[in-house]
């Protein structure tokens, strides 16, 4: 049997999450990767950019011209600045080639876009994006050719919260998510606040009740469950690589115990192999999930309170941004999900 092989592209492929992109798509049995643009980099070959990947792919870094794009591109990933995707996806989207922009560009509807971001410039594109949340859009991200990939934070609120939302457990209206995130989150560019001094041994909060992610997860878990879903929404940042640990408070329509809740997540992600519900009076840690595409999950009910704490964890370059990319390619390619995607998690 001939394995069918997918030419890829990789625009914005000198950031982190361009070269994670990178580290999971050279071992997948149905990608080449054939064309990587770089602005800073442009001329340089990969190894040069990421060291760690010497003699991994031997590719020169091209400047970012959408109209030389190959024409031979099976499907296309935008890992650019919001505002620098838009007009690049849509020269490139009138081809009719696939693409998966992990930017914000597309995960918003116009009216939060022009709130938090400004004028969208493409906004006749934005009722063809899917938005893809791997777990819960399956069935609307293979029929897409345009996916806007979701966020770090979102991914991490979005995948626990949608099941209880949706079964009308939780009470949308009061629902407080308390994130932290490792310093990748906040890319590769260079900035004071992201220098070791400024970072090592601090803990922060950052954006409080103002991060861009907050309209994006109220807006994708009131159209998943069809409420008016409200969040406060604190995003913090912690003196490690990578990884993101959700805590998030709810309130709940009755008393349930642990064991309730824990058997309604999972039955609900029964069939899907990157979601890991843990068994009563477990919790998940960063360190689990880190290098991996998983998200692990775990939850305690406060019954006299009718409350519970729900626990979280991903890894913010993979389940949070290029592996969920990959997670989607896979759909839209009618591969099956976990194609190039068993990386166990790197422990310690």
């Amino acid at each position: 049997m001939i394995m069918q092989e997918f030419n890829v592209a990789i625009l914005g492929a000198s950031g982190y999450t361009g070269g994670e992109l990178i580290r999971i798509l050279v071992n997948h049995p149905n990608v080449k990767i054939s064309y990587i643009t770089a602005e800073k980099h442009a001329g340089k070959m990969v190894s040069e950019v990421f060291p760690h990947l010497k003699g991994i792919l031997d590719l020169k870094l091209e400047k970012l011209d959408p109209k030389k794009v190959p024409d031979d591109i099976d499907i296309v990933f935008a890992a650019l600045p919001h505002g620098a995707s838009a007009e690049v996806i849509h020269e490139i989207y009138k081809r009719k080639i696939k693409i998966i922009d992990l930017g914000a560009d597309f995960r918003l509807n116009e009216g939060n876009y022009r709130k938090w971001y400004g004028d969208h410039p493409c906004s006749d594109m934005l009722e063809d994006a899917v938005y893809g949340i791997s777990e819960l859009n399956k069935e609307q991200i293979a029929e897409s050719n345009l996916i806007a990939n979701p966020g770090c934070y979102p991914t991490a609120s979005i995948l626990p919260l949608a099941p209880l939302l949706k079964e009308n457990i939780v009470d949308e209206s009061s629902i407080i998510i308390d994130s932290k995130s490792g310093v990748s989150g906040a890319g590769r560019s260079p900035s004071l606040d992201l220098h070791f001094c400024e970072v090592s041994e601090g803990f922060k909060a950052y954006k409080v009740a103002e991060h861009r992610h907050s309209p994006e997860i109220e807006q994708h878990l009131s159209e998943y469950s069809k409420k008016d879903v409200n969040i406060i929404f604190t995003p913090h940042l912690i003196p490690i690589d990578r990884g993101i640990f959700s805590t998030i408070y709810v309130k709940t329509d009755k008393e349930y115990t642990t064991s309730e809740l824990l058997q309604k997540l999972k039955d609900f992600y029964k069939n899907s192999h990157f979601i890991r519900i843990y068994d009563e009076g477990q919790f998940p840690n960063i360190s689990y999930i880190r290098g991996s595409n998983f998200c692990d999950i775990g939850i305690k009910s406060i019954p006299e309170k009718k409350s519970a704490v729900i626990v979280s964890v991903i890894d913010n370059l993979v389940k949070g941004a290029a592996g969920q990319a990959v997670q989607n390619m896979n759909i839209m390619m009618d591969l099956p999900e976990t194609t190039g995607l068993n990386l166990n998690p790197v422990y310690p």
